[in-house]
């Protein structure tokens, strides 16, 4: 069976670096994006959003991506993120307090405030550290994004 070598590369870090991988799949801008071994080459920016690896032996890994690049080889993915996160290195308390603080400000602030986007923002990160934070909570495998 073929395999793809993954890589999640952020400004401060290499997050993430394994072989044998089965599939990713990541957000890309334009929705979400499957990858097996042999795809065609690609670069494409990504989303924020959860990014799945599920390894050959079937295990899964699950990261909170919130933007960046993937480039595509058909033996290699490569994450050059924005920031990126392991599902177990997100505290689901302080996520939910995050999010509950994207709220408040969201609350305060109305659409063409300069305050606004930077509330939308806040709110989606908190969205997807939850997503994730809670998806390694309950132990959930298969690849949807949930």
């Amino acid at each position: 069976m073929s395999t793809l070598r993954c890589a999640i590369v952020t400004q401060e870090k290499q997050i993430y670096s394994a072989d044998n991988v089965q599939m990713v799949l990541a957000p890309g801008i334009e929705g979400q994006l499957g990858i097996l071994p042999h795809h065609a080459p690609l670069i494409t920016a990504l989303d924020e959003g959860v990014m799945q690896v599920r390894h050959a032996d079937g295990r899964e890994e699950v990261f909170a991506i919130h933007g960046g690049f993937m480039e595509v080889l058909p033996d290699r993915v490569t994450v050059l993120a924005d920031v990126a996160e392991r599902a177990d290195e997100i505290d689901l308390a302080r996520a939910e307090e995050a999010h509950q603080r994207a709220e408040k400000l969201m609350e305060k602030t109305y659409e063409g405030q300069p305050d606004h986007e930077l509330a939308e923002a806040a709110m989606r990160r908190s969205l997807t550290r939850l997503k994730v934070a809670r998806r390694k909570r309950e132990g959930r495998r298969g690849m949807s994004q949930t």
